[in-house]
């Protein structure tokens, strides 16, 4: 079984909100998305296109602007949990880190930054000019995904690539990509 691979894209300059647009490995639009600007609770809906018709992910933070939130992830058609992510608040300052639960809030996983040195220059130097790259492992230590960030100024993209042996629903990992643009973009 081939890797699962998608790109997430969100336009940098908009004036309220943001827009993602999720792609498929061939290029096809799978998914779109729009944050609301000045939302204390995150919702974010993710959705089959961009006329809104049909809702595929729900990812909703628990609790009002939190540093350390965590964000339950639903699929919407058959309205289950199917996981959750946390990020990791006062870890997150160095080094961008999320811990990753199943639909029971059992830790199945972390995702983090690959390189604290990076990280760091990310912060305090260079901004969007040093690419992210984050790593997805589950408790063994054995990669699941990575998420890389692309240098672009006026569109940030997220390349998702899914290992063959994962066995965490892509879904909940698609979840953790629309994350890392939506919450750690903001930061480059």
């Amino acid at each position: 079984m081939p890797a699962i691979e998608f790109t997430i894209r969100r336009k940098v300059f908009t004036l309220f909100g943001a827009k993602f647009h999720i792609f498929g490995d061939d290029g096809a639009l799978i998914g779109y998305s729009e944050q609301k600007a000045f939302k204390l609770k995150e919702d974010i809906r993710v959705f089959s296109d961009e006329s809104k018709s049909a809702e595929k992910l729900a990812v909703r933070a628990r609790s009002i602007i939190d540093f350390s939130a965590a964000y339950d992830v639903y699929n919407s058609l058959t309205q289950t949990k199917i996981g959750a992510l946390k990020r990791k608040g006062f870890a997150s300052l160095i080094r961008d880190s999320w811990i990753v639960f199943d639909p029971h809030d059992g830790e199945i996983g972390a995702i983090r930054e690959d390189n604290l040195l990076l990280a760091l220059i990310r912060r305090h130097i260079a901004g969007w000019l040093v690419p992210q790259h984050f790593i997805f492992h589950d408790a063994h230590n054995q990669q699941l995904a990575e998420f890389r960030t692309h240098f672009n100024p006026f569109v940030h993209r997220l390349t998702v690539r899914i290992e063959p042996q994962c066995p965490v629903d892509p879904v909940l990992i698609l979840a953790a990509g629309i994350l890392l643009v939506a919450i750690e973009g903001r930061q480059t």
